[in-house]
């Protein structure tokens, strides 16, 4: 996915995110100094369930969760079909593609 459609499809998730989202939950993209908007660059916060949060739980544990959920995806709860079908019908080549997304946009630290 070149930056332009990158930035195209997540413009359109932005507008779609200000209509409608989940209750506490926040996703925008970094605002630089300047004013300007890094659709790069997200800043999220998800709420924990009402009564769900266990002080045991750390930062950490919470962050390697979602990597975990990024590098092993459920495939019996699927978000994106097509990302869905190549992970159970191709998994050498869904790693492929991760990958290569991974070189295309390195961390910004």
């Amino acid at each position: 996915m070149s930056g332009g459609i990158a930035r195209g499809r997540l413009t359109e998730e932005r507008k779609a995110w200000r209509k409608n989202h989940p209750h506490g939950f926040v996703a925008k993209p970094e605002t630089l100094p300047d004013g300007s908007v890094n659709l790069m660059t997200w800043h999220c916060t998800i709420p924990g369930k009402h009564g769900g949060w266990r002080p045991a739980i750390t930062v950490k544990q919470i962050l390697v969760g979602i990597q975990d959920l990024l590098d092993q995806p459920n495939p019996a709860d699927p978000a994106q079909t097509d990302g869905y079908h190549l992970f159970i019908q191709d998994p050498v080549e869904y790693k492929r593609r991760v990958r290569q997304q991974a070189k295309q946009y390195p961390p910004l630290l």
